[in-house]
């Protein structure tokens, strides 16, 4: 579905991916896991075409997209929710949801969705005329989720959605992945919770500085022992 091929990406003088090649099957969870800095962000942003590789090929249903416009990569059904939320914070819950609807015109489509976030995050419909900035951590996380959810992805990317989190609210967010994941979205996630991200993916990678060292099924990652004692916290 979508295919990383031979991937360099640079920042000025600072080679942060190096020739990597990965692959997110259709109906799939794949991780990315690794310390900060390792180039898993800058993988989402390659993707999302907020940054331009120097090598390498991005595809996306056989189609090359590596060198497509960040608003024409979300109108073919790849969303980022970004690590940060980065809601806009003084417009109001329901004016953020409907930020994500920016590329649709099927104003029935686009209520009926609006009516299925709020089903999934019934604290959003709570809040609808609220300011996003008045909401806490968590709830600014859902709302990040459903504006993203508003474009109809086929793939959906995401940032570190966990990052901050008390931990509750760290469970609440994965239960939320297992649930779109079981309405038949793709996911590529990132997340420095190594342990909770490989426990729910189908698929992992291992990043070091812009390399992938290691790859496998989610489970088998987190039952590798490099991967214990580097990511998990265990000796």
């Amino acid at each position: 579905m979508l295919k990383i091929e031979d991937l360099h990406v640079y920042y000025g003088g600072i080679h942060a991916l190096k020739g990597i090649t990965m692959e997110v099957p259709e109906n799939k969870i794949v991780t990315l896991v690794g310390a900060n800095g390792a180039g898993k962000s800058t993988t989402l942003r390659a993707i999302s075409s907020l940054v331009q590789p120097t090598q390498g090929k991005i595809t996306f249903h056989g189609e090359d997209i590596t060198k497509t416009k960040t608003a024409d990569i979300v109108k073919k059904g790849i969303t980022l929710v970004p690590e940060g939320r980065r809601i806009f914070a003084n417009l109001t819950v329901l004016e953020n949801i409907n930020m994500g609807a920016f590329a649709r015109n099927d104003k029935d489509g686009i209520k009926k969705d609006i009516q299925r976030i709020y089903e999934m995050f019934p604290r959003l419909k709570e809040r609808e005329w609220q300011a996003a900035g008045t909401l806490s951590g968590g709830e600014q996380q859902m709302l990040a989720i459903g504006r993203a959810l508003m474009s109809r992805p086929a793939v959906l990317m995401m940032d570190e959605p966990s990052l901050g989190l008390a931990p509750l609210l760290v469970k609440e967010v994965f239960r939320i992945i297992k649930e779109i994941y079981s309405q038949g979205m793709t996911i590529l996630l990132i997340e420095q919770n190594a342990t909770a991200a490989l426990q729910v993916a189908d698929y992992g990678y291992v990043l070091e500085t812009g390399n992938i060292v290691l790859q496998g099924p989610g489970k088998e990652l987190a039952a590798n022992d490099e991967v214990k004692r580097a990511y998990l916290g265990k000796a």
